[in-house]
């Protein structure tokens, strides 16, 4: 089966489930018009100058492989987290850890659980392959029932339990003595996949690549789309115990491209500059959306990552095709959440036609 990416894995979902209002928001993007793209919790920002500083030098050695340029990101990316060799595993994006961990640890017998609503992927993957999926809604403070995932766990014999922190699309948290308790109250065959793409917005929530270290069935999965801005290079990795993954690395489709690779290197051997920086202004520009929204009535869900929920009280699908045809392309529908409204944070400049439009949309 081919790679299903972040992006890539709404073309399972029928037309019925997307609906018209994705639809029109991904032609508008891609039709020249000057729409503002705040569906997809990129990072406007891009990769840091000394990423592309390091990537355009590279490109001039795209002739060969360059196996190595993987082996030197995985390298340091452990010792930045503390791992021992082979407890790191680079990917194209964080969607191929996922990818292979439905792959290894799934079954037509032995399904995934995961939360619900939450980043769709593992469930759409299970389903492409044949494999079931079990889906617990998301406590009354949107944080994951780990109590009903372990119990389901158990009931289902389970391979594998799925666990976004920061939630996508809620943005909110779970609470690591929470993942800390799932990890420990799982089945001794089940594994436990934590996804931390967003972490690196809120990292005062914590890590669960403790519980690697302390010899727990836990994978890591993380991304270098959302706060360093790579969504295009394609470059994600995965922590876990050698023996994980050593069964996941099979099912990796070779290396991370040389030149993405070496500039992702080049991020996080300058991480205590960039991510600080990067993290206070995104914070900031979150900070001024949600508290607008605040002053024109409206809640939302506390965010953790670079996008809010907006708790918007009516049908969302509509709202979702008024912003596009003012120029604004918003997220997508998100049931069973369907009166809220996920917004990715953009530029200063796309916040204000932001709210531009949400003044319009709802006057």
């Amino acid at each position: 089966m081919a790679l299903v990416t972040r992006r890539g894995f709404a073309g399972f979902w029928p037309a019925a489930v997307i609906g018209g209002e994705f639809a029109l928001a991904r032609a508008a993007r891609g039709a020249g018009e000057p729409m503002v793209a705040i569906d997809s919790n990129e990072n406007p920002d891009g990769p840091p100058e000394i990423a592309l500083k390091v990537m355009r030098e590279s490109l001039a050695l795209g002739g060969r492989y360059h196996g190595e340029a993987t082996e030197d990101l995985e390298t340091e990316l452990g010792r930045a987290l503390g791992l021992k060799p082979g407890e790191v595993l680079a990917g194209a994006g964080s969607s191929e850890i996922l990818h292979a961990a439905i792959d290894v640890f799934t079954s037509a017998t032995r399904p995934v659980v995961v939360s619900n609503p939450t980043y769709e992927a593992c469930p759409e993957l299970a389903r492409a392959l044949g494999r079931p999926s079990e889906k617990v809604p998301l406590t009354p403070t949107y944080a994951a029932d780990v109590e009903k995932m372990a119990a389901v766990a158990r009931v289902k014999k389970a391979g594998l339990v799925y666990l976004c922190n920061p939630n996508n699309p809620t943005g909110s948290a779970t609470p690591q003595d929470r993942i800390k308790w799932l990890s420990e109250n799982l089945p001794a065959d089940c594994v436990l996949l934590v996804d931390e793409a967003y972490l690196d917005f809120s990292p005062q929530l914590g890590s669960a690549v403790g519980l690697i270290k302390a010899g727990r069935n836990v994978v890591v999965a993380r991304t270098f789309s959302k706060i360093w801005g790579m969504a295009g290079l394609r470059v994600g990795y995965g922590c876990a115990r050698t023996e994980y993954i050593n069964k996941m690395a099979p099912f990796r489709d070779m290396v991370v491209n040389m030149a993405s690779a070496r500039g992702a290197l080049a991020a996080v051997k300058n991480s205590g500059t960039i991510l600080p920086q990067r993290r206070a202004k995104m914070t900031k520009l979150r900070g001024d959306v949600c508290a607008w929204l605040h002053g024109k009535g409206f809640d939302y869900i506390e965010p953790y990552g670079n996008f809010v929920m907006i708790k918007i009280k009516k049908p969302v699908r509509p709202v979702i095709q008024a912003f596009a045809s003012k120029g604004v392309a918003v997220g997508r529908p998100f049931p069973p959440y369907e009166d809220m409204l996920r917004v990715t944070i953009g530029t200063e400049h796309e916040m204000d036609r932001f709210r531009a439009a949400f003044t319009q949309v709802f006057s």
